[in-house]
Protein backbone atom coordinates (compact mmCIF):
# COMPACT_ATOMS: atom_id res chain seq x y z
CA UNK A 1 0.00 0.00 0.00
CA UNK A 2 3.07 2.13 0.64
CA UNK A 3 3.28 4.57 -2.22
CA UNK A 4 6.38 6.53 -0.62
CA UNK A 5 9.36 8.48 -2.26
CA UNK A 6 12.63 7.17 -2.80
CA UNK A 7 13.85 10.21 -0.67
CA UNK A 8 14.76 9.52 2.56
CA UNK A 9 13.00 12.07 5.00
CA UNK A 10 13.58 12.97 8.60
CA UNK A 11 11.13 13.57 11.77
CA UNK A 12 12.70 15.74 13.82
CA UNK A 13 12.23 15.37 17.77
CA UNK A 14 9.89 18.05 19.65
CA UNK A 15 12.85 19.50 21.62
CA UNK A 16 15.08 20.02 18.09
CA UNK A 17 14.60 23.94 16.84
CA UNK A 18 11.64 25.16 15.20
CA UNK A 19 11.39 27.77 12.60
CA UNK A 20 7.60 28.09 14.13
CA UNK A 21 4.73 27.23 15.40
CA UNK A 22 1.81 26.64 13.48
CA UNK A 23 -2.42 26.95 14.69
CA UNK A 24 -5.65 27.15 13.51
CA UNK A 25 -8.32 29.57 14.52
CA UNK A 26 -11.39 28.07 15.94
CA UNK A 27 -14.15 27.97 13.11
CA UNK A 28 -17.80 27.69 13.50
CA UNK A 29 -18.57 24.08 13.52
CA UNK A 30 -20.40 21.32 15.20
CA UNK A 31 -17.81 21.11 18.29
CA UNK A 32 -17.99 24.81 18.80
CA UNK A 33 -22.10 24.59 19.18
CA UNK A 34 -23.00 28.15 19.96
CA UNK A 35 -21.73 31.57 20.02
CA UNK A 36 -20.53 31.24 23.71
CA UNK A 37 -18.34 27.91 23.27
CA UNK A 38 -17.06 29.68 19.80
CA UNK A 39 -16.04 32.68 22.07
CA UNK A 40 -14.47 30.43 24.71
CA UNK A 41 -12.54 28.53 22.46
CA UNK A 42 -11.30 31.29 21.01
CA UNK A 43 -9.95 33.25 23.94
CA UNK A 44 -8.41 29.31 25.02
CA UNK A 45 -6.35 29.06 21.35
CA UNK A 46 -5.04 32.61 21.54
CA UNK A 47 -3.66 31.75 25.35
CA UNK A 48 -1.86 28.94 23.69
CA UNK A 49 -0.30 31.13 21.09
CA UNK A 50 0.48 34.21 23.25
CA UNK A 51 2.18 31.25 25.27
CA UNK A 52 3.90 30.11 22.56
CA UNK A 53 5.00 33.42 21.03
CA UNK A 54 7.28 33.85 23.73
CA UNK A 55 9.58 31.07 22.51
CA UNK A 56 9.13 31.38 18.73
CA UNK A 57 7.25 32.70 16.00
CA UNK A 58 3.20 31.34 15.48
CA UNK A 59 1.65 31.14 12.39
CA UNK A 60 -2.48 31.52 13.02
CA UNK A 61 -4.64 29.95 10.04
CA UNK A 62 -8.24 31.07 9.87
CA UNK A 63 -10.88 30.79 7.79
CA UNK A 64 -11.35 34.09 5.54
CA UNK A 65 -14.53 35.30 7.43
CA UNK A 66 -12.47 35.24 10.82
CA UNK A 67 -9.47 36.84 9.42
CA UNK A 68 -9.74 40.23 10.80
CA UNK A 69 -11.38 39.15 14.12
CA UNK A 70 -8.15 36.69 14.68
CA UNK A 71 -5.84 39.52 14.22
CA UNK A 72 -8.06 41.66 16.83
CA UNK A 73 -7.80 39.11 19.64
CA UNK A 74 -4.23 37.89 18.97
CA UNK A 75 -2.94 41.07 18.07
CA UNK A 76 0.32 42.35 16.24
CA UNK A 77 2.97 39.38 17.40
CA UNK A 78 1.16 36.52 15.64
CA UNK A 79 0.74 36.18 12.35
CA UNK A 80 -2.71 35.40 10.55
CA UNK A 81 -3.39 33.64 7.39
CA UNK A 82 -6.46 32.86 5.38
CA UNK A 83 -7.68 29.95 4.37
CA UNK A 84 -11.19 27.85 4.38
CA UNK A 85 -11.15 25.86 7.60
CA UNK A 86 -13.54 23.07 9.10
CA UNK A 87 -12.08 22.77 12.53
CA UNK A 88 -9.27 24.09 14.90
CA UNK A 89 -6.71 21.27 15.54
CA UNK A 90 -4.02 21.89 13.59
CA UNK A 91 -1.18 18.76 14.58
CA UNK A 92 -4.38 16.62 13.14
CA UNK A 93 -5.37 18.63 10.11
CA UNK A 94 -2.36 20.06 9.03
CA UNK A 95 1.30 18.50 7.97
CA UNK A 96 3.82 16.79 9.60
CA UNK A 97 6.72 18.51 8.33
CA UNK A 98 10.17 16.13 7.69
CA UNK A 99 13.89 17.62 6.68
CA UNK A 100 16.43 15.43 4.50
CA UNK A 101 19.11 16.71 2.80
CA UNK A 102 19.07 20.66 4.29
CA UNK A 103 15.03 20.97 2.87
CA UNK A 104 12.11 20.94 4.48
CA UNK A 105 9.43 18.78 3.36
CA UNK A 106 5.78 17.78 4.49
CA UNK A 107 3.47 14.39 5.26
CA UNK A 108 0.30 14.98 3.89
CA UNK A 109 -1.68 12.33 5.59
CA UNK A 110 -4.83 11.26 3.77
CA UNK A 111 -7.93 13.04 6.92
CA UNK A 112 -11.29 12.22 7.91
CA UNK A 113 -12.18 14.05 10.57
CA UNK A 114 -10.73 11.36 13.15
CA UNK A 115 -12.60 8.18 11.50
CA UNK A 116 -15.57 9.51 9.66
CA UNK A 117 -17.39 10.50 13.11
CA UNK A 118 -20.93 12.28 12.36
CA UNK A 119 -20.05 15.47 13.77
CA UNK A 120 -16.83 16.00 11.81
CA UNK A 121 -16.54 18.33 8.41
CA UNK A 122 -13.08 17.79 6.44
CA UNK A 123 -13.84 19.11 3.33
CA UNK A 124 -12.03 22.00 4.14
CA UNK A 125 -9.82 20.35 6.66
CA UNK A 126 -8.12 17.74 4.38
CA UNK A 127 -6.94 20.65 2.39
CA UNK A 128 -4.93 21.94 5.02
CA UNK A 129 -1.55 20.26 4.89
CA UNK A 130 -0.80 20.98 1.97
CA UNK A 131 -1.67 24.61 2.31
CA UNK A 132 0.88 24.71 5.30
CA UNK A 133 3.08 23.13 3.73
CA UNK A 134 3.37 25.20 0.70
CA UNK A 135 3.05 28.69 2.44
CA UNK A 136 6.21 27.10 4.82
CA UNK A 137 8.03 26.29 1.24
CA UNK A 138 7.96 22.52 1.80
CA UNK A 139 7.22 20.04 -0.97
CA UNK A 140 4.07 18.03 0.17
CA UNK A 141 4.20 14.21 -0.38
CA UNK A 142 0.53 12.61 0.16
CA UNK A 143 0.30 9.23 2.46
CA UNK A 144 -2.60 7.12 1.87
CA UNK A 145 -2.49 6.35 5.58
CA UNK A 146 -5.25 7.75 7.40
CA UNK A 147 -3.91 9.20 10.03
CA UNK A 148 -3.09 12.36 12.36
CA UNK A 149 -0.10 14.28 14.17
CA UNK A 150 -1.28 13.30 17.30
CA UNK A 151 -1.39 9.36 16.55
CA UNK A 152 2.06 9.79 16.02
CA UNK A 153 5.19 10.64 18.11
CA UNK A 154 8.77 10.01 17.50
CA UNK A 155 12.15 10.30 19.51
CA UNK A 156 14.25 11.29 16.26
CA UNK A 157 16.30 8.31 16.28
CA UNK A 158 14.18 5.77 14.58
CA UNK A 159 11.38 5.36 17.20
CA UNK A 160 7.55 5.68 16.90
CA UNK A 161 4.82 5.14 19.16
CA UNK A 162 1.44 4.28 17.65
CA UNK A 163 -2.28 3.19 19.07
CA UNK A 164 -4.29 0.04 17.73
CA UNK A 165 -6.75 1.49 17.58
CA UNK A 166 -5.82 4.89 15.40
CA UNK A 167 -3.82 3.65 12.58
CA UNK A 168 -5.66 0.10 12.28
CA UNK A 169 -8.87 1.33 13.53
CA UNK A 170 -11.22 0.28 10.61
CA UNK A 171 -13.09 3.85 10.41
CA UNK A 172 -9.84 4.94 9.56
CA UNK A 173 -7.68 2.15 7.76
CA UNK A 174 -9.65 -0.95 7.46
CA UNK A 175 -7.96 -4.18 5.63
CA UNK A 176 -4.55 -2.30 6.99
CA UNK A 177 -1.88 -4.82 8.42
CA UNK A 178 0.52 -3.76 11.38
CA UNK A 179 3.35 -4.47 8.72
CA UNK A 180 1.86 -2.21 5.71
CA UNK A 181 0.98 0.40 8.74
CA UNK A 182 4.88 0.47 9.47
CA UNK A 183 6.01 0.49 5.87
CA UNK A 184 4.07 3.56 5.29
CA UNK A 185 5.12 5.44 8.66
CA UNK A 186 8.66 4.60 8.66
CA UNK A 187 9.06 5.50 4.85
CA UNK A 188 7.63 8.99 5.68
CA UNK A 189 9.13 9.50 8.86
CA UNK A 190 12.68 7.65 8.65
CA UNK A 191 12.09 5.54 11.30
CA UNK A 192 12.99 2.27 11.93
CA UNK A 193 10.89 0.68 14.69
CA UNK A 194 7.24 1.14 15.91
CA UNK A 195 5.78 0.97 19.52
CA UNK A 196 2.18 -0.25 19.39
CA UNK A 197 -0.11 0.83 22.49
CA UNK A 198 -3.09 -0.93 22.84
CA UNK A 199 -5.39 2.22 22.43
CA UNK A 200 -6.11 5.73 24.60
CA UNK A 201 -7.34 7.06 27.44
CA UNK A 202 -11.39 6.19 27.68
CA UNK A 203 -13.03 9.71 27.28
CA UNK A 204 -11.02 9.76 23.86
CA UNK A 205 -13.64 7.35 22.57
CA UNK A 206 -16.60 9.84 23.63
CA UNK A 207 -17.95 12.93 21.74
CA UNK A 208 -15.75 14.74 20.29
CA UNK A 209 -12.55 12.09 20.90
CA UNK A 210 -10.03 11.00 18.78
CA UNK A 211 -10.31 7.20 19.25
CA UNK A 212 -7.20 6.69 21.10
CA UNK A 213 -4.45 9.24 19.69
CA UNK A 214 -1.37 8.19 21.35
CA UNK A 215 -0.09 12.06 22.34
CA UNK A 216 -2.23 12.28 25.72
CA UNK A 217 -1.08 8.73 26.76
CA UNK A 218 2.76 8.77 26.06
CA UNK A 219 5.50 10.80 24.47
CA UNK A 220 8.99 10.54 24.01
CA UNK A 221 10.96 13.78 25.88
CA UNK A 222 14.48 12.31 25.22
CA UNK A 223 15.88 9.63 23.51
CA UNK A 224 15.45 6.74 25.32
CA UNK A 225 12.94 8.64 27.91
CA UNK A 226 9.12 8.64 27.84
CA UNK A 227 6.80 10.53 29.76
CA UNK A 228 3.40 8.13 30.40
CA UNK A 229 -0.08 9.16 31.98
CA UNK A 230 -0.92 7.26 35.27
CA UNK A 231 -4.19 7.17 36.54
CA UNK A 232 -4.04 6.67 40.86
CA UNK A 233 -7.67 6.34 41.65
CA UNK A 234 -8.48 2.64 41.65
CA UNK A 235 -11.83 3.12 40.46
CA UNK A 236 -11.18 5.31 37.60
CA UNK A 237 -11.59 3.31 34.24
CA UNK A 238 -8.15 4.82 32.90
CA UNK A 239 -6.20 3.00 36.11
CA UNK A 240 -5.73 -0.53 34.80
CA UNK A 241 -5.10 0.80 31.27
CA UNK A 242 -2.08 2.91 32.35
CA UNK A 243 -0.86 0.45 34.29
CA UNK A 244 -0.40 -2.07 31.23
CA UNK A 245 0.85 0.54 29.45
CA UNK A 246 3.42 1.69 31.47
CA UNK A 247 4.59 -2.43 31.53
CA UNK A 248 4.36 -2.08 27.76
CA UNK A 249 6.45 0.54 27.64
CA UNK A 250 9.20 -0.68 30.13
CA UNK A 251 9.26 -4.13 28.73
CA UNK A 252 9.73 -2.29 25.28
CA UNK A 253 13.39 -1.19 23.78
CA UNK A 254 13.47 1.82 21.32
CA UNK A 255 15.32 1.38 17.53
CA UNK A 256 18.67 1.36 18.98
CA UNK A 257 18.32 -1.46 21.00
CA UNK A 258 18.30 0.77 24.28
CA UNK A 259 15.26 -0.28 27.40
CA UNK A 260 13.13 2.71 27.78
CA UNK A 261 13.21 4.94 31.57
CA UNK A 262 9.13 6.01 31.81
CA UNK A 263 8.16 8.28 33.55
CA UNK A 264 5.13 8.75 35.19
CA UNK A 265 3.16 12.10 35.32
CA UNK A 266 0.28 11.19 37.57
CA UNK A 267 -3.53 12.71 35.88
CA UNK A 268 -4.97 15.19 37.71
CA UNK A 269 -7.12 14.80 40.50
CA UNK A 270 -10.36 16.23 38.69
CA UNK A 271 -11.69 13.34 36.72
CA UNK A 272 -15.19 14.12 35.83
CA UNK A 273 -16.67 17.39 34.42
CA UNK A 274 -19.75 19.07 36.93
CA UNK A 275 -22.25 17.31 34.49
CA UNK A 276 -20.42 14.17 35.59
CA UNK A 277 -18.89 13.32 31.74
CA UNK A 278 -15.39 11.46 32.23
CA UNK A 279 -12.99 13.88 31.42
CA UNK A 280 -9.00 13.13 29.81
CA UNK A 281 -6.90 15.39 31.49
CA UNK A 282 -3.74 14.99 30.69
CA UNK A 283 -0.34 16.46 31.23
CA UNK A 284 1.59 14.36 28.22
CA UNK A 285 -0.65 16.47 25.82
CA UNK A 286 2.54 19.20 26.39
CA UNK A 287 3.79 21.17 23.53
CA UNK A 288 8.12 21.60 23.32
CA UNK A 289 8.77 25.39 21.82
CA UNK A 290 12.55 26.82 21.65
CA UNK A 291 13.30 27.28 24.86
CA UNK A 292 9.78 26.48 26.37
CA UNK A 293 7.82 23.89 27.39
CA UNK A 294 3.96 25.07 27.10
CA UNK A 295 2.07 22.34 29.91
CA UNK A 296 -1.66 21.78 30.16
CA UNK A 297 -3.13 23.29 33.15
CA UNK A 298 -5.92 22.24 34.35
CA UNK A 299 -6.43 24.35 38.09
CA UNK A 300 -5.22 21.27 39.80
CA UNK A 301 -3.59 20.73 42.63
CA UNK A 302 -1.40 18.37 40.63
CA UNK A 303 -0.51 20.74 37.97
CA UNK A 304 2.57 22.04 39.91
CA UNK A 305 3.50 18.71 40.30
CA UNK A 306 3.98 17.53 37.00
CA UNK A 307 5.45 21.11 36.67
CA UNK A 308 8.14 19.67 38.02
CA UNK A 309 8.46 16.57 36.64
CA UNK A 310 8.74 18.61 33.21
CA UNK A 311 11.29 21.55 34.86
CA UNK A 312 13.93 18.03 35.44
CA UNK A 313 13.32 16.98 32.72
CA UNK A 314 13.90 20.03 30.33
CA UNK A 315 16.52 22.19 32.75
CA UNK A 316 17.17 24.36 30.13
CA UNK A 317 13.53 25.18 29.16
CA UNK A 318 11.01 27.65 31.00
CA UNK A 319 8.14 25.59 31.97
CA UNK A 320 4.56 27.59 31.30
CA UNK A 321 1.39 25.95 32.72
CA UNK A 322 -1.59 27.29 30.49
CA UNK A 323 -5.62 26.55 31.07
CA UNK A 324 -6.26 23.92 28.99
CA UNK A 325 -9.78 22.77 30.34
CA UNK A 326 -11.44 24.57 27.35
CA UNK A 327 -9.41 23.38 25.11
CA UNK A 328 -10.29 19.39 26.09
CA UNK A 329 -13.66 20.24 26.41
CA UNK A 330 -13.76 20.76 22.57
CA UNK A 331 -11.55 17.15 22.58
CA UNK A 332 -7.85 17.63 22.64
CA UNK A 333 -4.81 19.71 24.30
CA UNK A 334 -2.11 22.05 23.68
CA UNK A 335 -0.26 19.94 22.01
CA UNK A 336 -3.84 19.11 19.87
CA UNK A 337 -3.48 22.70 18.30
CA UNK A 338 0.01 22.82 17.98
CA UNK A 339 2.15 22.07 15.00
CA UNK A 340 6.02 22.36 14.67
CA UNK A 341 7.61 23.28 11.68
CA UNK A 342 11.77 22.19 12.48
CA UNK A 343 14.80 24.10 11.18
CA UNK A 344 15.81 22.31 7.89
Amino acid sequence: MSTATPATPFMPPEWAPHERTWMAWPARNPTFEDASVLAGARTAWARVARAVRRFEPVTMVADPRDVAGAREQLGSGIEVVAQPLDDAWMRDIGPTFVTGGGRLAAVDWTFNGWGAQEWARWDKDKLVGGFVAGRAGAAAHPSPLVNEGGGIHVDGEGTVLLTETVQLGAERNPGWTHEEVEAEVHARLGTAKAIWLPRGLTADYGAYGTRGHVDLVAAFAAPGVVVAHTQPDPAHPDHDLCKETVKLLRAATDARGRELEVVELPAPTVTHTEDGELVDYSYVNHYLCNGGVVLCGFADPRDEHAAGIFRRLFPQRTVTLVDARTVFAAGGGIHCVTQQQPRP
